[in-house]
């Protein structure tokens, strides 16, 4: 990717001295002109999101508006999807120096003394929303003057609020607003932001911004998308770990772990005194990278350079987090393997190299990654390591998906009833809803408020609707369900260790599971859902685990159809009834299986929305003259069709689930579905819906291009599959999807042809 010249703008002549010398000291000679545009948009009260490439200095656009407010005696409340951006942010603030700007983080680390002086002093506050929904919110009255002055709300790295958690987050955003224009918070006099205070959203990586923004606040923005900034040349590799010679799950040929690979890359580059950071997906790969590096130094002569090589990840102190940031910057460490925890906005500059050890699940956090490396204008290299993952195999060998493809559109749905709910009954609690305040929660917000009256959780006076019950509403988790949580006890300390929503300690805390949390490892003894507890304790046994489950499905109500051929593809609401039936143990390296233990828990109904595609009778009787597996290759287009959803929808294989079935009950018809996984559905399976055509034909391509003979994890194997991995064929699959894209092909032409026709 070549370098790019900077294009520069002029002060606005609004910005106060004080802070373009702050700039000034900063070596920051004048703007971007995109960080100029975002600055202007927000200072003539317009509701504004930049969305330009990592290292573009997208902060200066918001800061520019948000330290001119202070200035004049506003304040600012700055968000962020993690402590560490935080801080980092706050470490920006407290360099730049800006006379009369008083900064502080409000999170989980803050001790009470610092929480009242931000609440007393602070005009810069820095929190997350999780902080947010559980305390600020609910005791808005204690921050009045905060609230009373507060001109601008800045939403940093907003391409990370998607899905349930996004969907939440929206919520709160909402709640928000409301809060700090019922306290007399303002966007400028006259400007088009309208009551209470405007929004600076800021992301280096979605697509249409625009929509984004609206999704997440409710209200229509502006978008500033053109990068003006420089950056120096970068290039970009794609990796394929070799085959071991190892035999995996149903004699699948097994590859070297990313992780593995990572490890060895990593030592090259840290012996050459190239700095470098290595992503991992888990705490325990960040950990597993750096020991991997530090060994092959060692093995190679190395030795000296071991002590330039670290991890980082959440769950380490905060202070140990710091020095290791400190480290990175100032050259005492070469090589980093890190979680997310780095991914997002601290400020890591002067890196030449990234590598990223698995696909990291979306475009968006992809180039988030990759735009760690070459932040100094120098040449940079960034690597991607496949894992041997239907999507990650696809990547590597189809890079034009990955590397001239627009990142994800944010897929998130504020309306979802089960997400709507509690949120409703915070706000109530929080200030009596309105009926324009329910307008602007979501669409359908009078309905579920009307199922929260009746259930008498809400009451409907004069002033509006009211919480009835004593004390404050049960806080809804943002990054889960929040129904029925289920507390996570340390024996025998007794110490609270974390939660999880009833739903996912069946998958995630059940009996046996090994369970990860802050960087420690936990073997839970027992799961007892009667008193919603998970009792475990400290422990690494030398394995992973997954859940098996057996899933039942049935229609409720078809929103939408499309017809290819005689074959159908079709969109609505159905019913999911899942069973955990038992847990496998993995290598955590390979996920190789090292044997099963049977489980008995109680089924689960989950309310949700699913994409499906039907092969009709005729066609049917055709592919079973071809001879094809039809109960076999339907479960392998299911789970590469899952495996390949991640990259049309901005989710994770994990998000969805699948049901398959030569004649489905549901239908009469072999039919596949792909399912969200969660309450009310989280967008997944409709964007799956939207782009059906080129999901399914790329995943066809996934399974054809595979090196396999008999399907392997790196195309129709599942790692979650609830019957073992049986029956797939990998054959069968090819022919039955090429057959559904025919018919979608054939229908898509005859439809072209009407169009022309008419005209």
């Amino acid at each position: 990717m070549p370098a790019r010249e900077g294009q520069r703008a002029a002060w606005p002549g609004w910005v106060p001295a004080a802070v373009t010398e702050a700039f000034g000291r900063r070596g920051v000679p004048a703007p971007w002109a995109h960080q100029a545009a975002m600055a202007g948009h927000a200072r003539d009260g317009r509701h504004v999101i930049i969305a330009t490439p990592a290292a573009s200095g997208k902060s200066l656009g918001y800061l520019l508006p948000a330290l001119t407010a202070i200035l004049e005696g506003g304040t600012a409340l700055y968000l962020a999807p993690t402590r560490a951006l935080a801080a980092d942010q706050l470490r920006v603030i407290s360099e730049l120096g800006v006379p009369g700007v008083r900064a502080a983080v409000v999170d989980g680390d803050t001790p009470p003394a610092a929480r009242d002086w931000a609440r007393s002093h602070a005009n810069y506050l820095l929190t997350t929303p999780d902080m947010l929904h559980q305390t600020l919110l609910p005791r808005h009255a204690r921050w009045n003057g905060f609230f009373r002055r507060l001109r601008y709300i800045i939403v940093d790295e907003c391409h990370t609020y998607r899905g349930v958690f996004g969907s939440h987050v929206a919520q709160v955003l909402r709640r928000l607003h409301r809060i700090a224009a019922h306290h007399g918070g303002a966007g400028l006099a006259g400007g088009p932001g309208g009551p209470g205070p405007v929004f600076l959203l800021a992301s280096a990586t979605v697509s249409e911004p625009a929509g984004c923004a609206f999704l997440l606040t409710g209200r229509q923005a502006e978008a500033v998308t053109e990068n003006a900034a420089p950056c120096g040349p970068v290039t970009f590799g794609l990796w394929e770990p070799p085959l071991t010679g190892a035999r995996g799950e149903a004699g699948a040929p097994v590859r070297r772990s990313a992780t593995s690979e990572a490890a060895t890359l990593l030592a090259d580059l840290v012996a050459e005194a190239v700095p470098a950071l290595a992503f991992t997906r888990s705490r325990r790969g960040a950990e597993a990278v750096a020991l991997g590096a530090r060994r092959v130094l060692r093995e190679s002569g190395a030795a000296g350079h071991i002590d330039r090589v670290a991890a980082y990840r959440s769950g380490y102190l905060r202070e140990d987090r710091r020095a290791l940031e400190e480290g990175l910057r100032n050259g005492d460490i070469t090589g980093l393997a890190t979680t997310t925890a780095l991914e997002l906005g601290v400020d890591i500059s002067g890196l030449d190299a990234v590598l990223i050890a698995g696909w990291p699940g979306t475009r968006a956090a992809l180039w988030q990654q990759a735009g760690r490396a070459g932040r100094a204008g120098r040449t940079a290299v960034v690597v991607l390591i496949a894992r041997d993952d239907p999507l990650d195999t696809y990547l590597v060998h189809h890079p034009d998906a990955l590397l001239h493809r627009p990142v994800e559109a944010t897929v998130l749905d504020p309306g979802n009833p089960y997400v709507l709910a509690p949120h409703l009954c915070a706000a109530a609690a929080e200030l009596p809803l309105t009926a324009p305040d329910l307008a602007s929660f979501a669409p359908g917000a009078s309905e579920v408020a009307e199922a929260l009256i009746r259930r008498g959780m809400l009451r409907r006076r004069s002033g509006g609707l009211y919480w009835t019950r004593r004390g404050r509403p049960p806080r809804a988790g943002l990054r889960g369900s929040g129904r029925h949580p289920v507390k996570i006890v340390e024996l025998p300390t007794g110490r609270l260790v974390g939660t999880v929503d009833e739903p996912s300690s069946h998958l995630l805390v059940h009996t046996g599971a090994v369970y990860p949390h802050q960087g420690e490892m936990y073997l839970v003894d027992e799961l007892d859902l009667a008193a919603g507890v998970a009792l475990v304790r400290p422990g690494d046994p030398g394995y992973s685990t997954a859940a098996r489950q057996v899933t039942a499905i049935e229609v409720t109500r078809e929103l939408r159809r499309a017809s290819w051929g005689t074959a159908v593809v079709h969109f609505g609401d159905v019913q999911v009834r899942r069973e955990v039936v038992g847990f496998v143990r993995r290598h955590p390296d390979t996920g190789r299986p090292l044997g099963e233990v049977p489980l008995s828990l109680p089924p689960q109904t989950l309310r949700t929305r699913a994409v499906w595609w039907t092969i009709p009778a005729a066609q049917r009787a055709r592919l079973l003259e071809l001879g094809v597996d039809l109960p076999g290759a339907a479960h392998a287009a299911e789970h590469a069709s899952i495996g390949l959803l991640p990259l049309f929808a901005a989710c994770d294989r994990w998000d969805v689930g699948g049901v398959s079935a030569d004649l489905h009950p549901a239908t009469g018809e072999l039919t596949v579905f792909v399912y969200d996984g969660h309450d009310g559905g989280a967008g997944f399976a409709e964007r799956g819906y939207a782009a059906a055509r080129e999901w399914l034909g790329a995943t066809a391509h996934a399974i054809r291009g595979c090196e396999c003979q008999a399907g392997c994890p790196s195309c129709i194997q599942s790692p979650k599959c609830g019957n073992g991995n049986e029956p797939l064929s990998k054959p069968g699959s090819v022919t039955l999807l090429e057959t559904l894209l025919a018919g979608g092909a054939a229908a898509a032409a005859a439809a072209g042809q009407a169009g022309t026709s008419a005209k």
